[in-house]
């Protein structure tokens, strides 16, 4: 799927006459960032996760800004720091961060003075795009940051996505949850009050099978392989 094929389903689905229909035109961003925000926000896809290395803690400061080059951090899953000093992720060593609560950091770390600084060993969460270090660094470490951020949406400019591409069944049920208000269809007046019910069922369906798939990608399936179950079958058993 792709951005004109995305419409021509919608288009059919819907019973739309023309692509042209200005209702429709003005909505369809709408549609898109819902259907996209609502799958990236209920599963964790590994094509989303990115690493970046490119920014420095500072000496002495415990607060560091998370990298915006390649975009937003939805959920920071891992942080290292790569010594010694000064080194870059191809040649240094990396130091993983264990992550904490703010109130543990402050806790235990309430002075970032330079005779408490070291390699930091935990970080917490400040707000969306700031962690802060315990202890405060003593030395600019690059900062290796892993999580997962939302691509760029879906558009005329942008035809093709990994939802499109990977996941095209579950990206359209989502738009036609969306798209049943648009023909009124979502309570008791509508002329098939069923429709949307219908179609976050089928929704709910599709992600569940999507959704398992994505743990069998990262090792967490069934008994933490990449296996779905462990065939009943097999002698010996799996362990």
């Amino acid at each position: 799927m792709d951005y004109a094929s995305y419409q021509t389903d919608l288009i059919t689905l819907l019973s739309i006459q023309t692509s042209t229909d200005n209702n429709f035109q003005a909505l369809l961003p709408a549609g898109i960032e819902y259907a996209e925000g609502r799958i990236y926000r209920e599963t964790d896809l590994l094509a989303t996760r990115v690493s970046t290395a490119g920014s420095a803690v500072s000496s002495g400061v415990r607060t560091f800004n998370l990298s915006t080059a390649s975009g937003v951090f939805l959920v920071v899953e891992s942080i290292s720091l790569i010594s010694s000093a000064g080194a870059s992720a191809a040649t240094g060593t990396r130091n993983p961060v264990v992550p904490t609560s703010r109130d543990f950091i402050d806790m235990t770390y309430p002075s970032a003075t330079s005779s408490n600084c070291g390699l930091p060993e935990f970080f917490a969460m400040s707000n969306n795009t700031t962690v802060i270090f315990g202890p405060a660094p003593d030395a600019p470490y690059i900062a290796e940051v892993t999580g997962t951020q939302q691509p760029t949406p879906l558009s005329a400019s942008n035809s093709s996505t990994i939802l499109t591409q990977m996941l095209p069944d579950v990206f359209l049920a989502a738009s036609m949850v969306f798209w049943s208000g648009f023909q009124q269809n979502f309570g008791a007046q509508g002329d098939n009050p069923q429709m949307a019910q219908s179609w976050e069922q089928q929704y709910q369906t599709l992600f569940k099978s999507a959704d398992l798939q994505e743990l069998r990608k990262r090792y967490m399936g069934s008994a933490w392989t990449a296996y779905k179950t462990a065939s009943p079958d097999a002698t010996p058993p799996r362990a």
